[in-house]
């Protein structure tokens, strides 16, 4: 049986035409437990490191490694003092953590910022996107930079571990 020239199922070629599309993966409804389970793992995953921190003391020689940076050269990194910092804040001492490394404690108290923000949308329902501009970028690096120099010249020997 011939089809009409208007069929709206037909291309102008005669092939059919595509089925309808379905909607993006991001659109489609999925279940509490599934939304909330990435920000979960990541939980998990945190929560397990900090109860080995907080278990193993790191003011103890020989269970962790030490700093490349001050091995070779005697100079403190960034994260020089961060495990101590942690396992400060693990046992509820945050002035002894602010005072292996401040910047440390700082970031803890970021993450777990985003990551209540990542939970709470994600249990929502809603995107969960946190994106950062380059102007950002570069006053996080210089931020990290200048806590570096100065923890490492006479005047600053306050934020060294």
């Amino acid at each position: 049986m011939p089809t009409s020239a208007h069929d709206p199922s037909r291309a102008p070629s005669g092939v059919p035409a595509p089925a309808p599309r379905r909607p993006p993966a991001l659109f489609v409804r999925r279940s509490f437990a599934r939304r909330v389970l990435p920000p979960l793992g990541v939980l998990a995953g945190i929560a397990s490191a900090w109860t080995y921190v907080a278990l193993v003391d790191p003011n103890e020689t020989g269970h962790y490694p030490v700093c490349p940076l001050y091995r070779l050269t005697g100079l403190h990194c960034p994260a020089c003092g961060g495990l101590r910092s942690a396992y400060a804040v693990a046992h509820g001492d945050p002035v002894t953590a602010l005072g292996s490394n401040a910047l440390a404690v700082v970031g803890y108290a970021v993450f777990a910022a985003v990551w209540t923000v990542w939970v709470v949308r994600a249990g929502r329902g809603m995107p969960v996107r946190i994106t950062l501009g380059p102007v950002w970028w570069w006053a996080l690096g210089a931020l990290i930079l200048v806590f570096t120099v100065i923890r490492n010249l006479p005047f600053g020997s306050s934020l060294a571990p």
